[in-house]
């Protein structure tokens, strides 16, 4: 794994972090509580921060980036980042899903768990709404979220969790954070 200063900005993890052995974590990123960074993810914030919420999980491939000089990417807590996702310069709110594939782009909030669908493209600026589901290039409102579709991404956190604390617990290839 590669885990690094860039000029005065370190990185900073939570306790029970896990970080992949080929993921990439660089300059002014800050995970929090139980954050897990899977298999070839790449956080670079060399012109803006990065913050990743408690629980939150970023999964293989995905990219998270940021713009300068007011374009930070901020992740809430409970998210989870598909595979091969792309965040740049972006907010994600608590409990939201970013599909695989997909990509947020500088100031566009995805809201409170909402679903980013698979391929999706949410461009600049655009705000998606609370519990709703956005698909399309251009991504664009579908409909709002069933009642057990909420309560499955309040459950889905959690496997990420109890995953990275297997990786964790067998050393898999990861690393805890240090606080």
């Amino acid at each position: 794994m590669s885990i690094a200063k860039l000029g005065e900005s370190s990185p900073r993890l939570g306790e029970r972090v896990f970080v992949a052995a080929n993921a990439t974590v660089v300059g002014d990123v800050e995970l929090g509580d139980d954050v897990s960074i899977w298999f070839g993810a790449v956080l670079r914030a060399d012109l803006h921060r990065i913050r990743i919420g408690a629980r939150s999980n970023i999964q293989d491939n995905a990219v998270v980036h940021v713009d300068s000089p007011d374009a930070p990417t901020i992740v809430a807590e409970d998210v989870t980042v598909g595979h091969a996702a792309i965040l740049h310069g972006c907010r994600v709110e608590r409990g939201a899903l970013v599909g695989m594939h997909s990509t947020v782009l500088d100031h566009a909030v995805v809201g409170e768990e909402a679903i980013v669908a698979a391929g999706a493209l949410v461009p600049p600026g655009m705000h998606v709404p609370p519990r709703t589901l956005v698909a399309g290039v251009p991504a664009k409102v579908r409909r709002e979220l069933e009642p057990g579709e909420v309560e499955r991404l309040r459950r889905g956190p959690q496997v990420y969790v109890t995953l990275k604390d297997r990786f964790l617990a067998e050393k898999g290839g990861g690393v805890e954070g240090a606080g």
